[in-house]
């Protein structure tokens, strides 16, 4: 069909693993589409095969469903070279039940000028006009996103207020997400209203107490991979994902009973790529054995294997007996006003002159690196724009040097920073 060769043409990445195999795609990807200065998120799945008796298809259509569930629009792929399958009018039929909006792309039509007479028998699936495109060459891209945009409300993506901050509470099954939730909402005076949340299998609760306004986001957890759909198993982590997308502060939510698994690195990496506020929750500390060094030790652990987010803290607590919950509250609120922490450039360029002064610039073949200025064009995560003489001189030991100048001055706990440099003229 070539569904991954369009999903990489419209995000403009090769992402998507793509083979003239079927069912190659064996995990769901997605990443961000931007078209007219707007943003979508794609989500590339592992095609549908309604009657196949293979266990791994089968399950990939069960990872489709979760996608076609949390979609706004779906768009149904067909060849142009095959022509109306059985498969096709299955996947329509099933697809028009779904109630959601479905365009029709007609994929591999390379040729310009007129469509090729086999085109128009697409019309029998009863989708409406369908919309030439080839994958290949681009051809056909830009009507295809135009014919979604006419689905896609932009004007309302966010159902909270802006004094809530949302907080996605992520982590694998049975870590005590729920009971997390449940401990710091049933302790509080004022309980708003536990609202339906926007995701199948995510329910955002809303807290109002002394401490502010939150609306918690308790996600599916992430299961770890069993042999079975080893190679599927990644549709589960999408409405974590997409829970972490919605937020401005991710709870990382950690098993102290089995330590720190590959499956928390992973959604730990997620949140900081996406430059979220985060906090490591170290759940059920109440069931560990403990001695004098115990915390020391675990805490240690953490660092290691969360070298690449040295920012984030790490707080011990049990929702079952509700030993420091509370304190949650507090790290919360700091996360979040350091992720939307704003500095003025006049501060931001005494650092850098405090710095470069300290440690000089380094030099490549007897030419040094010179950084004329520095200025902060966005926030959430905190984004500094360094303007040089050239782009190349600017390693990355000095680029996490003023980094971590930066974080030093201002205590930027919590939340990664981004530091982009740009050759002066760019």
């Amino acid at each position: 069909m070539g569904k991954s060769s369009l999903f990489n043409k419209l995000t403009g990445k090769r992402i998507s693993i793509v083979e003239d195999t079927p069912g190659v795609t064996r995990d769901r990807i997605y990443a961000e589409c931007e078209w007219l200065d707007k943003k979508i998120r794609l989500v590339d799945t592992g095609g549908i095969e309604p009657f196949s008796g293979d266990i791994i298809l089968s399950q990939m259509c069960q990872q489709a469903q979760i996608a076609i569930d949390t979609a706004d629009v779906i768009i149904l792929v067909t060849d142009i070279r095959s022509g109306v399958t059985a498969n096709d009018m299955e996947v329509a039929s099933m697809l028009q039940k779904s109630n959601k909006p479905i365009v029709l792309c007609v994929n591999k039509c390379d040729s310009l000028g007129d469509v090729p007479p086999e085109f128009y028998e697409f019309y029998n699936l009863g989708l409406g006009d369908p919309i030439a495109v080839s994958s290949v060459h681009g051809h056909g891209t830009g009507d295809l996103l135009d014919e979604c945009f006419k689905y896609i409300d932009f004007e309302d993506r966010d159902e909270y207020e802006d004094d809530q901050v949302k907080v996605a509470i992520i982590g694998k099954p049975n870590v005590g997400k729920s009971s997390l939730v449940n401990r710091m909402a049933g302790e509080q005076k004022v309980i708003v209203s536990n609202i339906a949340g926007t995701t199948r299998d995510a329910t955002d609760t809303a807290i109002e107490n002394e401490h502010g306004k939150y609306v918690f986001i308790d996600t599916a957890g992430i299961r770890r991979k069993s042999r079975v759909d080893e190679i599927i198993e990644k549709y589960s982590v999408l409405r974590a994902y997409m829970a972490v997308d919605r937020a401005d502060v991710c709870l990382i939510v950690i098993d102290a009973t089995t330590g720190f698994t590959e499956q928390d690195s992973k959604v730990a990496g997620y949140a900081h790529e996406q430059g979220k506020g985060c906090v490591v929750v170290v759940n059920k500390w109440d069931a560990v054995e403990k001695d004098t060094n115990t915390m020391a030790h675990f805490r240690k652990d953490l660092e290691e294997n969360l070298s690449f987010m040295s920012y984030v803290p790490i707080i011990f607590i049990s929702a079952l007996t509700g030993q420091r919950v509370e304190q949650l509250y507090e790290l919360i609120n700091q996360v979040n006003a350091n992720n939307a922490m704003r500095i003025t450039t006049g501060k931001l360029n005494d650092i850098l002159a405090n710095a470069t002064a300290r440690v000089q610039p380094p030099t490549d073949k007897g030419k040094r690196l010179k950084i004329y200025y520095i200025t902060q064009p966005s926030t959430r995560p905190p984004t500094f724009v360094m303007f040089v003489n050239d782009d190349k001189l600017f390693h990355y030991s000095y680029k996490r040097y003023l980094e971590n100048q930066i974080r030093e001055t201002f205590g930027l706990e919590g939340t990664p920073i981004r530091i982009l440099s740009r050759e002066r003229g760019e």
